[in-house]
């Protein structure tokens, strides 16, 4: 009876430690809700030659959408660098769009950084690509402009 007691405890400790372990790990995102731009938006504003572009940034391995500036994966610190010094070059209200797109927003290495960067700098006006999968899948297999 003494060890059934003693596993049980175990057993609850190991989940009540599991579930805060996730708590902290999965905290809030440093965006919100409305800094997420959709693909067809943005392609929207790069197809439309009188509207006015906004600085489109790639965090990640390669700068695929047409326009954009390539920094380089940021979870290394040399490109996490970069970009600063590219940001430190625009006013703070400066129309910005970072994105990555090597995977799935949970499991991205890039664009938390960045993003941490871009709030740390008080960019107002910061917007994060809302690419669900990728960019394979959601944007070139859209047909939307390439570089």
């Amino acid at each position: 009876m003494k060890y059934r007691i003693i596993l049980i405890l175990i057993i609850i400790a190991s989940i009540a430690f599991n579930k805060y372990k996730g708590i902290k790990e999965s905290g809030p995102e440093p965006w919100t809700a409305s800094q997420l731009l959709a693909p067809a938006d943005l392609a929207a504003v790069i197809n439309n030659t009188a509207a006015k572009k906004p600085m489109i940034i790639s965090v990640g391995p390669g700068a695929l959408i047409k326009g954009s500036l390539d920094m380089g994966p940021v979870h290394e610190k040399e490109n996490l660098e970069k970009l600063k010094k590219q940001l430190s070059q625009l006013p703070q209200d400066a129309n910005i769009v970072i994105y990555c797109g090597c995977c799935p927003f949970e499991h991205c290495p890039n664009i938390r950084p960045a993003f941490i960067m871009l709030n740390e700098m008080k960019f107002s006006n910061a917007h994060l690509l809302n690419l669900e999968h990728n960019i394979k899948t959601d944007w070139v297999s859209k047909g939307f402009p390439t570089q």
